[in-house]
């Protein structure tokens, strides 16, 4: 698929870069239970009550969310943008490939957290906010285990 107006070579993450970036994360799980067992997650309803799901793009996402996105983080393996809603705050993360979420999502498991998860993207919140974002997004809620 042709990317436009930029030379995209995909690159891999060092996985240090990628569980640095994932610590910025971890303060929106939501301060979940660490006793989780599992490294992944139970997985809640799977679709919106509408039944769309959102893109892989953090502009859309945020714009169904009720907030406009700040771009914190714009690479080749992952774009990141937060957002403040009337409702909850967002940490909203897409990637160019489902391959690069699959890898965020590992390295967050060390982490533990509920996260919303959708195809190449993944909204980070308050574990009570994550339903109703669902809800508006998309998505499968996914509480990710913590080795700890």
């Amino acid at each position: 698929m042709p990317r436009r107006g930029r030379n995209h070579r995909i690159t891999t993450l060092p996985l240090a870069a990628l569980v640095g970036g994932l610590a910025l994360v971890a303060g929106c799980g939501g301060g979940e239970d660490d006793t989780a067992k599992a490294p992944r997650a139970s997985k809640s309803a799977t679709t919106p009550a509408a039944g769309i799901v959102a893109p892989a793009k953090v502009e859309v996402i945020a714009g169904l969310a009720g907030c406009k996105p700040e771009i914190r983080i714009d690479a080749d393996e992952l774009r990141e943008g937060l957002c403040h809603s009337e409702q909850a705050d967002y940490r909203i993360t897409t990637f160019p490939a489902e391959k690069y979420k699959e890898a965020w999502l590992d390295a967050a498991s060390v982490y533990g957290g509920t996260y919303l998860v959708g195809p190449r993207w993944v909204v980070s919140a308050k574990a009570e906010h994550l339903e109703q974002a669902r809800n508006k997004i998309g998505g499968t809620v996914q509480k990710l285990g913590s080795t700890s």
